[in-house]
C-alpha cells in the first residue's frame, strides 16, 4: 500500500514492495475466501436452517472450512487425456490472477492503496473482466461438450453484462467529475446533501438505480445464482469446471468469492463512501479505513449471497433478456437523469 512516505522511505523501496505483493496476492484473497466461506456461508445456514453445516468443529462448524481445504488438496489432479494441458493448467491462474488485479486500485484510506491510478474505475472494470478469459481457456482445454457449451454460455453472458455494469458506473463518474476511485471517496466525504455536509454525500442516496444497476450485473459477472447457467448441475454437470479436480477446482472457488468480495468493495467505494468516516481525517482516516471500508463490503456481499441463496435459476433466453431488454435501457436513463440534474444543479 502507497502507505506513509516516511515510513516508505525509512524501510526502502524493494520492501515497501514486497510489503504490497504479500498483501495483495496473500492476505486479501485468503481473507476474502476465509470470510466469505465462515461468515457469508454460515450465516445463510442459519437463515435456511441447514443443520449440516453448521455441525463439523463444535462452534457453528468451524471445521468445514479446513476439511474442504484438505479435501481439495488431497483428491487426485486429473486431465483428460485429450485436453491441452498447458492450457487446461494455467486456465484456474488466469481467473484468479483477475481477482488479484482488482485488489490493486481499491483504496483503504487516504494514503493507503497500492495504486492510485486516475483511471482507476475504468482499470478495476477491465481487469475483472480478464476472468472470462481463463473460463474460455477452461473451456476449450477440457475436450468435454459439456465444458465448452458452459465456457460459451459463460462468454455470452459476461459480455452481455459487462455493459449495465459499466452503465451503472458511469452515472457515479458524471456525479464525481472523476474516474478515480479515491478521488470518488472524497467527492463522497467531502459533498453535502442539501447544504448539509455532516454525512458527507454518499453517492447510494443520488444513484440507488446504479448501485442496484450495479448488484445485479455483478451478480451476473460472478455467474451465481440467479446467473448460473454456465455451471447449471442439472444440465452442464458442472459446466466449464466439469472436468478440473483438487487444487485446480479450488483456484476457480477462491476466484469465485475473490471476485464477488472484490466487486463488493468496488460497490462500497462507488456508491457508500469507501473509507471515508463522517469527521475523521488524516492518520486517523488510515487507521480506521480499512475496518470501515471492511463494514460496508460486507454489507453489499451479504446482499450479494442473499440472492444467491434466495432466488431460482434463470432460463438462458431470461438472462439475456434482462440484460439487453430492461439492464442496459435503465442504466441509459440513470446515465441521462444523471446529466439533467449535473447541469440543472
Amino acid at each position: 500500500m502507497t502507505a506513509i512516505p516516511t515510513l516508505a522511505l525509512s524501510i526502502g523501496w524493494g520492501t515497501t514492495l514486497a510489503i504490497k505483493t504479500l498483501i495483495i496476492l496473500a492476505i486479501i484473497p485468503l481473507g476474502a475466501l476465509i470470510l466469505g466461506y465462515v461468515f457469508l456461508l454460515k450465516m445463510m445456514s442459519h437463515m435456511q436452517s441447514r443443520l449440516g453445516p453448521m455441525d463439523p468443529g463444535g462452534f457453528h462448524g468451524w471445521y468445514q472450512l479446513v476439511g474442504d481445504g484438505l479435501k481439495f488438496l488431497q483428491k487426485e489432479d486429473i486431465m483428460p487425456a485429450q485436453s491441452d494441458r498447458r492450457v487446461f493448467a494455467a486456465a484456474p491462474a488466469v481467473v484468479v490472477l483477475s481477482t488479484f488485479l482488482v485488489f490493486l486500485v481499491i483504496p483503504v484510506g487516504p494514503d493507503l492503496v497500492d495504486k492510485s491510478l486516475n483511471v482507476g474505475v475504468f482499470y478495476a472494470l477491465a481487469v475483472s473482466s480478464l476472468s472470462v478469459i481463463g473460463v474460455l481457456m477452461a473451456g476449450w482445454a477440457s475436450a468435454n461438450k459439456y465444458a465448452l457449451l458452459g465456457a460459451l454460455r459463460a462468454a455470452a453472458q459476461l459480455i452481455a453484462y459487462e455493459l449495465p455494469l459499466l452503465l451503472a458506473v458511469v452515472g457515479v463518474v458524471i456525479q464525481a467529475g472523476t474516474l478515480s476511485l479515491q478521488g470518488i471517496v472524497l467527492s463522497q466525504q467531502h459533498g453535502a446533501i442539501f447544504g448539509f455536509g455532516g454525512l458527507g454525500q454518499p453517492f447510494i442516496l443520488t444513484q440507488f438505480f446504479g448501485f442496484a444497476l450495479f448488484l445485479v450485473a455483478a451478480q451476473a459477472e460472478l455467474t451465481q445464482t440467479p446467473f448460473d447457467m454456465p455451471v447449471a448441475e442439472s444440465e452442464l454437470v458442472a459446466g466449464y469446471m466439469v472436468e478440473y479436480t483438487g487444487f485446480r477446482f479450488l483456484f476457480f472457488f477462491i476466484g469465485e468469492f475473490g471476485t464477488a468480495f472484490g466487486f463488493a468493495a468496488i460497490a462500497a467505494t462507488l456508491f457508500l463512501g469507501g473509507w471515508a468516516l463522517p469527521g475523521v481525517h488524516g492518520t486517523w482516516a488510515d487507521i480506521l479505513g480499512p475496518g470501515v471500508l471492511f463494514i460496508k463490503l460486507m454489507a453489499v456481499a451479504f446482499l450479494m449471497f442473499w440472492v444467491r441463496f434466495t432466488y431460482p435459476r434463470l432460463r438462458e433466453d431470461q438472462l439475456q433478456a434482462l440484460a439487453w431488454k430492461v439492464l442496459i435501457p435503465l442504466g441509459l436513463a440513470n446515465i441521462l437523469l444523471t446529466g439533467v440534474f449535473k447541469v440543472a444543479f
